[in-house]
């Protein structure tokens, strides 16, 4: 067993890693500059789905992304600073895009996502706060009602996987969600799942229970990382941190300490908002998708929110204004009675790599450098199982599954 492991991000992932290795009897401190789980964590669509295990690229996707970033929905943009590394990322990007790649994809993000509603009630049971997770449908809404179909590739591969799906037609979907427009004429549900009633609050509630548990949480700014003759020093604005073991699990920003040790990996910040409606006057029951504008809505403590798109941009680039009335507008389009009042914009910063799973596991030849970030979109649902996967590393506990798909070393 090692002796402490320090942590580095106290996003969802860092601490499902944190309550992993505590219940295997190591020692955790973790290190962020923000409270746990109020950056990225913070502000996703709470979707918590066994089977959101299709990744972003899939055959012929090369032919919709000039309307993907045009007209009414505009789901993608891509600021000018980007477009030089957008070029080669987006290039392995495409590459994904075959059926073969898909299905190896889907298979590794299915490993990862399809425990997480039972990890979830796991790490969450005793918390009093069992309630922030609650049962749900995923619904898949469609303005087309042709294109709501069980026969492409996605649809196939979740069924093949085991997935409770159906499609159903206007009526059924208006019984289902009232408040959904007219305008949708079908949807695929999935059904069996769960969401989020705040993300923001099952982190910090599972961050409270990692400090029962024992772990330290330091709120610090992470500069540096660096070797040194035993383990690792961590260099933080006017303090020197020195561990043994180090689990790097910033998100967006891990790339950016990797660097200066030799690693360039390919991870790009895409950047995902959010706008909350404090008196929406209606109610989502589910977690609803509307397909072309790529956005969800969920019913939350805090309101409803719409949350989704992708903006590729730098870490610190300033968060676009103009997405609040667009988001405004979509969610209006497709929640005709919402009341759309004083809306609050939220903006997160995805880490992505062009295949959509992340980095799981040692690094290199790195002695006691372990690694668990670029979970794209999915990194509430993947969080719990990526922390387990992680914490048998960690302690030599061989897991049972060929873990090379979320090597470094596959870039």
């Amino acid at each position: 067993m090692p002796g402490e492991v320090t942590i580095l991000g106290a996003g969802i992932v860092g601490i499902c890693t944190a309550l992993s290795l505590l219940e295997r009897g190591v020692p955790v401190r973790i290190i962020d500059r923000a409270a746990p789980g109020q950056e990225t964590s913070f502000g996703n669509a709470g979707v918590i789905s066994s089977f959101s295990i299709v990744p972003h690229a899939y055959p012929g996707i090369w032919r919709d992304v000039p309307g993907l970033m045009v007209g009414k929905y505009r789901p993608l943009s891509v600021r000018a600073r980007m477009w030089p590394r957008m070029i080669r990322w987006g290039a392995a990007f495409l590459r994904n895009g075959t059926e073969a790649r898909l299905r190896a994809v889907s298979d590794a993000m299915e490993y990862l996502c399809g425990p997480s509603v039972d990890l979830y009630r796991h790490h969450l049971q005793g918390t009093g706060a069992e309630d922030v997770m609650t049962t749900s449908t995923y619904v898949q809404a469609f303005r087309d009602g042709s294109k709501a179909s069980l026969g492409t590739l996605g649809s196939r591969v979740r069924l093949e996987k085991g997935a409770d799906m159906e499609v159903v037609g206007a009526d059924a979907l208006h019984c289902l969600e009232p408040a959904l427009s007219r305008d949708f004429k079908a949807a695929i549900l999935i059904k069996g799942q769960a969401r989020a009633r705040n993300p923001g609050r099952i982190s910090a509630v599972l961050a409270d229970k990692a400090r029962r548990l024992g772990a330290e949480f330091l709120a610090r700014e992470v500069r540096a990382l660096k070797r040194a003759e035993a383990g690792w020093q961590i260099e933080c604005q006017g303090e020197v941190i020195r561990s043994e073991t180090v689990v790097l699990s910033m998100g967006a920003w891990s790339g950016d300490l990797l660097r200066p040790l030799g690693y360039r990996l390919p991870l790009m910040t895409e950047r995902g908002y959010h706008v909350q409606f404090a008196d929406p006057g209606i109610t989502v029951g589910n977690s609803v998708l509307d397909v072309e504008a790529a956005c969800i809505a969920s019913s939350m403590e805090q309101g409803l929110r719409f949350a989704g798109q992708a903006e590729f941009a730098p870490n610190d680039a300033p968060i676009d204004p103009k997405r609040q009335a667009h988001l405004t507008r979509l969610a209006k389009g497709a929640f005709p009675e919402l009341n759309t009042a004083s809306p609050t914009l939220w903006m997160g910063r995805r880490p992505s790599f062009p295949d959509s799973i992340p980095v799981l596991g040692a690094l290199g030849e790195e002695r006691g450098l372990f690694v668990n970030f670029g979970h794209s979109h999915h990194g509430l649902m993947m969080a719990p199982k990526s922390g387990e996967v992680l914490a048998d590393i960690v302690t030599q506990t061989t897991p049972n599954r060929d873990l090379s798909a979320f090597s470094t070393d596959r870039f």
